[in-house]
């Protein structure tokens, strides 16, 4: 396994020494929790462990990115399947999940699930609530459906192929979206990871990165109940970009929220 993260290393993947700990887990398979690893090492690794952990390997040195490679990602309280037609949940968009926590809702609308990550969260969070998550990508709806499937909500969460809000009628108490934002520019300073594996539809809608937060602006007053909330996540620099355009757009009590590390993350505003 040593030998296996000197490689990483060599072939320029950042934490490929640690990678290879999570990757030798998956490799041994959900009967082995990661703590019990280093005493199960202790053995010689039986021929299909070995070959999968060296399919993994040879993966991650291609640098796809490890939840693709094992198939799922932890996000909030939950394991999410992950595959190269959905984003990486990463943690710093728990900062959306955690903030809409505080406020009421009944009814939710995703834009732009994904993985559904943060719809099915939240519905799993507020068992009376029921939900609408939208998508361009009918192969990510397939892995939210999943998702709901496996964490219990399927029943309350209405999957649907549409652009932003395209075919959405009635309102919601809850507006979320992790819109694509990353800018033409920022595109080639990416990680293999993200440039390489991940869908660019879901990264970036080119030019300045905030064609995604007018189309959300534009919809969101109409599809909102009197007094919902809009939430979305954001670029560490686009705080006061998408604050104007959600103003602009006659909606109120724009604030923006810092993530964990203090940048900002989340841009909320309010139906008067």
């Amino acid at each position: 396994m040593t030998e296996a993260g000197q490689r990483l290393v060599a072939a320029g993947v950042e934490g490929g020494a640690s990678d290879v700990v999570l990757l030798m887990t998956n490799a041994f398979g959900s009967a082995t929790p990661r703590y019990e690893l280093f005493a199960v090492l202790r053995d010689p690794l039986p021929a299909e462990v070995a070959d999968r952990f060296e399919a993994f390997v040879a993966a991650r040195m291609r640098r796809q990115p490890v939840s693709q490679i094992i198939g799922g990602q932890h996000f909030w309280k939950h394991r999410f399947i992950v595959t190269p037609d959905t984003l990486d949940p990463r943690p710093e968009t728990e900062t959306l999940v955690a903030a809409a926590l505080h406020r009421p809702f009944r009814r939710l609308l995703d834009l732009g699930t994904g993985t559904g990550a943060i719809a099915v969260s939240l519905l799993d969070e507020r068992p009376g609530a029921t939900g609408v998550a939208t998508d361009l990508s009918e192969a990510a709806l397939a892995v939210a459906a999943r998702n709901a499937d496996a964490i219990g909500v399927a029943d309350r969460l209405d999957l649907r192929r549409a652009d932003w809000f395209d075919g959405i009628s009635g309102t919601f108490d809850l507006i979320v979206s992790n819109p694509p934002y990353i800018t033409a520019a920022e595109m080639a300073d990416l990680s293999p990871e993200v440039r390489d594996w991940e869908p660019h539809m879901a990264l970036t809608p080119g030019g300045d990165g905030l064609d995604a937060y007018r189309a959300i602006a534009a919809g969101a007053p109409a599809h909102l109940a009197p007094g919902g909330t809009l939430m979305v996540e954001i670029g560490m620099a686009q705080g006061p970009d998408v604050v104007r355009i959600f103003s602009v757009a006659g909606l109120e009590d724009v604030t923006i929220h810092p993530d964990m590390d203090g940048r900002d993350r989340v841009v909320s505003a309010r139906r008067a």
